[in-house]
Order: structure tokens, then sequence, then C-alpha cells
């Protein structure tokens, strides 16, 4: 059977709705799985017009029966923002809002077991804190909705590599007192597992160190020492392929030569700044430790762009392959 994909277009100010156009008209994505739109149908159609690509939509009440066959893609269609509340390019609590009424949607249909997965254009966290998201991030936010209390992270990758992080959205002056053999052993369990869900048998795992050169003996800093290079050991004996800790500013060419499928990172913009460097706009979003597939492009919502019809499709159509192959592998 394939997979059933929820998709919500994405703050309606941004690119997400283009992006999602562009996506429904890209080779094979048809083929790949039963697609459920969720939001509003003007959305849609705007996307489409910025795209220049056009596709059939079938309205339809997805909570009653059936919503796979048929002809064009299934739209479970919302009013969630006003066509004249739309503004371009700005942040808006009308957009914030916009995404978190389509987001809790396709919560509930994954709750349900009417979709998979779930897909999604750029959020843009100013506009939904406007709306009122009381949380630091939509991967909390989804969290709570889903009722999980586990540990969770967002996990980036790009062409085959993969990051989870040990610490994410805290200030940088707090990061070496958050690091701790708990939250580390965490990040390895969780990126491992999210691996094998996306069909790697044996993920390839090196930890990233926090201090240059890895500490230099306990020269420039000791949680190499202290807490990095146990906790490896620990999970290395535990028959997990992990290693390090690897001096940050070398490991990623362990990544890019395929020696390794994912690198642990400290902190936030010690992976990002590397994925975003192979290759802005191919890179993507995936939110770990949910107990279903949630992938996205890891770009923003490119206000800089927005409606102007020069939105690179590449990294939504990762993040909906991505979400595919979850879907396929995926162990309870």
């Amino acid at each position: 059977m394939k997979p059933k994909i929820g998709i919500i277009p994405g703050d309606p100010s941004g690119i997400g709705p283009e992006l999602i156009a562009r996506l429904l008209t890209s080779e094979g994505v048809a083929e790949a799985a039963d697609i459920l739109l969720i939001g509003d149908a003007h959305v849609f159609e705007a996307g489409q017009s910025v795209a220049k690509a056009r596709f059939d939509m079938r309205p339809l009440d997805a909570s009653v029966g059936e919503w796979q066959n048929g002809d064009g893609f299934a739209l479970h269609a919302m009013t969630t923002i006003e066509p004249a509340d739309i503004q371009v390019a700005k942040v808006t609590d009308a957009g914030g809002s916009s995404v978190l009424r389509s987001l809790d949607q396709a919560l509930a249909f994954a709750q349900e077991g009417v979709i998979d997965a779930i897909v999604f254009g750029p959020f843009n966290k100013a506009a939904m804190h406007l709306a009122g998201l009381g949380h630091d991030d939509e991967l909390h936010y989804m969290a709570e909705k889903l009722g999980v209390d586990g540990y969770i992270s967002e996990l980036n990758t790009l062409d085959g590599i993969w990051t989870s992080r040990v610490t994410s959205h805290i200030a940088l002056r707090d990061v070496a007192d958050a690091i701790n053999e708990e939250r580390l052993t965490e990040a390895v369990h969780l990126i491992h597992n999210v691996l094998r869900r996306a069909g790697l048998e044996r993920p390839r795992i090196s930890v990233a160190a926090l201090n240059p050169h890895a500490g230099d003996g306990g020269n420039f800093g000791t949680e190499e020492i202290d807490v990095l290079e146990p906790t490896v050991r620990k999970l290395a004996e535990g028959q997990m392929s992990v290693d390090g800790p690897w001096p940050s500013d070398t490991v990623f060419l362990k990544a890019v030569a395929k020696e390794i499928d994912a690198v642990v990172t400290m902190y936030h913009d010690q992976g990002q700044i590397a994925l975003k460097l192979l290759g802005f706009d191919r890179g993507v979003t995936v939110q770990g430790g949910l107990p279903i597939p949630v992938a996205t492009p890891a770009h923003g919502t490119a206000f800089d762009i927005a409606g102007q019809g020069r939105a690179d499709v590449g990294a939504t159509r990762a993040a909906f392959d991505i979400a595919c192959d979850m879907v396929t592998h995926w162990e309870n």
C-alpha cells in the first residue's frame, strides 16, 4: 500500500504554497503516495498561480470514509485565513493562525490514522508566536499535541548526511552546562532509530566535539574528557556503530566522504552551518521523537522571494521522499 501523506502549505505569506504546487506537479510524486492536502483551497490555488503549475483538487471531508480514490489530489478544505488577510512577504498573526489551525488538523488526522505522515511548507516562528504559539518551536508544540513526553529534537539531512543535536534552541552561553551523558545518549539513540526508520539497517554515527581541536587533551576545555569520550565508549560497547568525539571542523569531511551516515552535534549552528553550506536548497528537517514521520524543507519562508515564482522545490521534494521512506520502514 502507498504511504498516506498529509500536506499543509505552511505560512501563506511565504513560499510554502508555491513549493507545494511545484512538488505536486513533479514527476513521480502522485505515484509515490496517496496525498491529502489540508488547508484553504484558495491558498493552494495561489501557490499554483505563483508557480505557474496546475493540479486538480477534489474537496472532501477526510474524517469521513476513504479519501484515497478519485481524480486529482484529495483536499480536506478548511477556512484558516481569508484571502484579503494574506500579506505576501509579511509576518502576520493571521498567517501564524493559519499555520496552527492547519497543523492541528493534520496532527489530529495522524492520530486517527487518516494519514501516515505529514509534510509541511515552511513556517514562520514569529508569525506563529503572534498567533499565540506558547512553545519555542513547532516541534515542542507538536509533541504536546501528540502526547509525547520523551526526548525530541530536530534532525537535519542533506544528500544522505544526517545530524542531530544535544542542545538546540538555547543561548550559546548555556550549551556547555546542558551537555551530559543522558542528553548525548538520547541524541545518539534518536538519530539511530530515525535512520533505521528511513531504511538504514546499521547507521554509522560520529559525535562532534564541543571545544576546538576536541579540547586538545583538556587544554581548551574538559567536556570531551569528562562527558563525551566515556559516553561514546559506553554506546559503542552496546553494539551501536558510533565513534568520536571528533573535532567539529573536520567531522563533516567524514560525512561528505560517505564514511559515516550521521553527525551528532553539540549545538544548533554546529551542524546547520555545515549542511546549509553543502546545499541550502536541498536540506530537510525531520521532527525527531514523534510517533509519526514529519518532514519539512530546512530553509525558511523566504519572504525576500515570496510571490515571485523563484522558489526551488528541491528541499520540499526531498522532505516528501524522506517521509515516504520513513512510512515504508517505520517500526513501532
